[in-house]
Parts: C-alpha cells; structure tokens; sequence
C-alpha cells in the first residue's frame, strides 16, 4: 500500500479508531513530543475534532494559513485572532482560545527572564530580545530600552499602542521613564505591522 493511500485511510478514520501508535496522545506518549508532527502536537492542543474531521485533520487545516516562506515556522500562530481560526469549520471558540493560550505560553517561554543580565552591544541584540515578542502584533507598538553606563538593560516600558500603520509617541513619555529609572542611555523601539521590526 503506497504512502499516500495510507495516509488517506488513516484522515477518514475517527481519532479513536486509529491504531494507538497512530493518536497523538499515545504516540507522545510512547516516542515523545520531539516525534510528534507539528499537526499531531497542534491536535492535542485541539483534543477533539467533529463527526466529519479528526484533530489532526483540524489541525492541518490551521497549518494551511501559515504565509510564511517556511511552511514548518508555526510562530505565525501568534498573530492568529479567535475570529481568524473560527472561520474554519470545526474550531470554535474555545479550540481558537486554547490555541491563542498555547501561543502566549510559547512567546513567553522565549522571552529571557533575567533582561538586567542582558548587554546590549548592536542592533541585531536588540532585534533578537525583541523579534519574537512583536513580529506579529497586528498594531504598531513603541518601547524604550532603558540602558546603564556599560549598555546592560535596566528596564523594558512599553510607551504606546498605535493602527496598523502609526503609533504615536511622546518625547515626554520617554524622557519621563529616562529621568525616573536614572539611565543614560536609551533605546527606542517599535514594529511594523509587515512583521518586520525596527530599533532606532
């Protein structure tokens, strides 16, 4: 039996028919999370599907609306609202909210616990703390990096919220969390809506 005809069966199958080597629970089980497909960890997440779809067959077609050149990048997940995934057939609002809340949970694990420890030496560190964090907000958004003597964070403040095109920023927003935190050296930065942040 070919590899596609196989696979095939197994999507017509109900999650519970399938062979336990098959279900994502038993198989992270077994083999671990690392063996697992990108659609069999986001089932899980899902837990169930309709009388029509499994999970994994939800899950795939969640997987289908990543834009990005890497079709294996699931971080474009995080930019995703509970509107967008309930537009497909079978996600309703709690699996788009377990969705969402499995995404936060991500981002924040990626995110460094101790910035006090963190020097900043060029752009491309700021790029790195920050790029996981805003590339996919769907606003723009303004943060100062507030930086002692020797370029090590002190403090991270988000300034403001903008549209899809424009945040506004007020010099005495910034001069005011400057004077306050006592730094000398800051650092602005904000996002673009097309996913590409920028530091000035």
């Amino acid at each position: 039996m070919g590899v596609l005809k196989r696979k095939e069966i197994i999507m017509s199958l109900r999650m519970k028919e399938l062979p336990s080597s098959e279900r994502p629970y038993e198989k992270l089980e077994i083999y671990g999370a690392k063996k697992l497909s990108n659609s069999e960890l986001l089932a899980i997440i899902i837990k169930t599907g309709t009388k029509e779809e499994t999970a994994i067959t939800l899950a795939q077609k969640i997987l289908k609306l990543n834009k990005e050149k890497d079709i294996n990048d699931l971080r474009f997940l995080q930019g995703m609202t509970i509107e967008e995934l309930c537009e497909i057939k079978g996600i309703g609002k709690v699996k788009a909210i377990q969705i969402i809340a499995a995404c936060e949970i991500a981002r924040r694990m990626s995110m460094p616990i101790e910035i006090q420890n963190i020097k900043i030496k060029n752009s491309q560190d700021i790029a790195d703390l920050l790029m996981n964090e805003l590339r996919y907000e769907k606003r723009e958004i303004a943060k100062v990096i507030l930086l002692n003597s020797k370029n090590m964070i002190q403090k991270i403040v988000e300034l403001s919220f903008g549209g899809t095109n424009f945040t506004m920023l007020e010099p005495k927003d910034v001069l005011y969390e400057t004077i306050k935190a006592n730094s000398p050296r800051i650092v602005i930065v904000h996002n673009h809506p097309s996913r590409r942040p920028n530091s000035k």
